[in-house]
This record gives structure tokens, sequence and C-alpha cells, in this order.
């Protein structure tokens, strides 16, 4: 681990990007350029006396997960990310892993959806990044490991994550799910994040195995979600799909029609927050 220089690198990348950026309010007054190390580490999702620990060259050895986050809150591009990695004394992570580095042209999109539930998804179904309406409504996922961050993994070996949608939209959600990665499983020849998941995913049993077996394709399109919320209550939205060029990166983008009881839950959702 490479203390002076990680501290900054950290320290030049903060200082280069502005509270617009992020699409956060200007606050106060302030002496320097770029934002504050309460501000990264709130989007990092650490406490500020372990950033600033970073950037006095005297902090521990962070961990993987904590990097990704700090790339992500930096909005450092994957060589940067690697650079980040390298200094920190670990070797980055593979592009297609459950760590997957979001493009920073995604997250300056995702930012300034404050109201409208928004997330960032491979096209293997690991969520990389989600604003806090996409985790008010679908469940916040930072607190689990990020190999559990997978929509495919949850819906077949988490039975909890069926209960937010219809019963009778179940089926249609399975075979959705199965043919996306079917599409994303043929476009990565001799990938192992591929290889892995898939073989997480057979080894479920029965229900994958059948609708494997159907040989169905597609990419993630948009289209139509319902979704029962435990406190606001039924909620219909309209999901728009941006891709990056390759498609290995999606933007899910839920909408309410304007007026509409839905667009009203929405409304309450975002002063309410998650439910605990």
């Amino acid at each position: 681990m490479d203390r002076a220089a990680l501290a900054d690198f950290l320290t030049r990348t903060r200082a280069r990007l502005t509270p617009a950026d992020l699409g956060l309010p200007p606050g106060a007054r302030r002496r320097t350029p770029g934002l504050r190390r309460e501000e990264v580490a709130q989007l990092a999702g650490l406490s500020v006396d372990y950033y600033a620990r970073l950037e006095q060259r005297r902090g521990p050895q962070p961990s993987p997960q904590l990097l990704a986050s700090l790339a992500r809150a930096l909005r450092l591009s994957e060589d940067e990310r690697d650079h980040l990695f390298r200094l920190a004394g670990h070797e980055p992570p593979r592009r297609h892993g459950p760590l997957g580095h979001v493009r920073p042209g995604l997250l300056l999109v995702l930012d300034r959806l404050h109201d409208t539930p928004a997330q960032v998804v491979s096209d293997l179904g690991d969520v990389l990044a989600q604003n806090a309406m996409a985790a008010a409504v679908f469940g916040d996922v930072s607190a689990l490991a990020p190999e559990r961050r997978n929509l495919l993994l949850r819906w077949f070996t988490e039975p909890d994550v069926r209960t937010l949608f219809p019963p009778e939209d179940h089926e249609d959600l399975t075979r959705a799910h199965v043919a996306s990665l079917r599409a994303a499983r043929t476009a990565r020849p001799g990938d192992r994040r591929a290889a892995d998941l898939l073989e997480q995913l057979l080894a479920t049993g029965g229900e994958f195995t059948a609708c494997w077996e159907r040989h169905e394709v597609a990419r993630r399109r948009s289209g139509r979600k319902r979704v029962l919320h435990p406190v606001v209550g039924p909620l219909d939205l309209e999901c728009e799909v941006l891709a990056t060029a390759g498609e290995e990166q999606l933007l899910l983008v839920h909408t309410a029609a304007p007026g509409s009881e839905c667009a009203s839950r929405l409304d309450l959702l975002r002063v309410v927050g998650a439910p605990v």
C-alpha cells in the first residue's frame, strides 16, 4: 500500500469535483475548490474520520468493497479505478465482476434523478448503483455482500424478494430474467463471471433449469413493472432502459404517469423513505 500516493490521488480527484457534478446542493461558501471530505465520505458510505485518515496518509488498508465505493463516489474512470486499487495494495477487480465499475456518465445521470427510482445494473443483473428512491421502492442492496446484489440470484434463492411483485407477474418476470441472462452469457464467451453465475443458478434446482432449457433469449427492454410496496401500496411503473454502447451496463428508470395515484404514492415514499 502506497499511502502517500493514495492520499495524493484521493485529494486531487476530490478537488476536481463540484457538488453540481453530483447533483448535490452547493451549500455554504467554500474556501477551496472541490468536494468536502464529509461529502465524499457520505457518498461512499464510510465515516468522515476514516476517509480523512486516508488523505492524511495514516489510514488502514481499505478493503476492495470500500475502494469500489470510493471509485463510484469520486466518479473515477475504469483506468483510474484500477490505479486506486493498486495504490491501496489490491489487484483491480475483473471488469465484469460483482464490484463492476459504473461508467461515470451513467452515474452523472443517476445523480440527477432525485424523485424517480433509478438504478444501474450489469447485463448479468448485478445491481451496481441505486439512488435513494430505488432503495425505497425495491430495497437497499448496499448492506449486502457484492456477490449477493444480483437480481437473478435473489429472485431464485430469496423467496421474500418475490413478495414485492404480484403473483400473476412471477412467471413473466422469471422468463425475462432467464432470457436476459442467456443473451448476456452468449455475448460473453469465456467470461468467468457469467459462467459462475450460471453454475450457481443451475444449482438452485428445477425452476431455473426448466426455464433455461426453453432457450429463450431477450435483452432487458423498456416495459411496465408492478410493485406491491409494503408502505405506500401498489405502484404501476413504466421502466425505461438506457444502455451503454456494448449493453454491458443498463440504467433502469422507473416513472409514474404525472398526476396519477402512483405518482402521489412515489411522492409520499420520497418523504417517508424505505421501510425499516
